[in-house]
This record gives C-alpha cells, sequence and structure tokens, in this order.
C-alpha cells in the first residue's frame, strides 16, 4: 500500500503487510538514516503494536511526524 503522509517532512509511505505482520516500510523523503532505522525497526512486527508504539510520536512544534503518519498508515489497513 502507498500513503500520502500530511504535516511531516516525507512525503509517501509504502508499506507491505501480510498476515497482520509488517514485511517491510519505505519513506519517500524525510531524515532517511532515522527512516531507515523505523522501518528495520517495525519490520517483522504486528501491525497493532507498530501502532500502539509510533501513534501520537510528534516531530518538535509539528502536530506530527514520520512514525506518527506510519500508525496512521497502519490504521487504515485494519
Amino acid at each position: 500500500m502507498k500513503y500520502q503522509t500530511s504535516g511531516t517532512c516525507s512525503t509517501a509511505i509504502d508499506i507491505e503487510v501480510t498476515d497482520g505482520i509488517i514485511d517491510s516500510v519505505s519513506f519517500l523523503g524525510g531524515c532517511n538514516g532515522n527512516l531507515q532505522g523505523i522501518s528495520k525497526l517495525v519490520a517483522g512486527m504486528r501491525v497493532e503494536d507498530a501502532i500502539e508504539r509510533l501513534k501520537g510520536i510528534k516531530c518538535g512544534f509539528k502536530p506530527t511526524s514520520c512514525p506518527d503518519q506510519l500508525a496512521k498508515a497502519l490504521e487504515t489497513l485494519q
């Protein structure tokens, strides 16, 4: 699935999920090193666990963040 982000430096997230488990995540734009790290950390994680851990994270004074946008994208799969 491809998710268009809002309010972040990244502009989109590509997500692959099989049977409720995150196979891979790839961000377009944003802080490359940090987003590669997040992508590796959530690979193999259950969708609901990733949502619980990432939802509500803010980036500085922004009301959202790339991890929060990932959580929102994952919520659309439930």
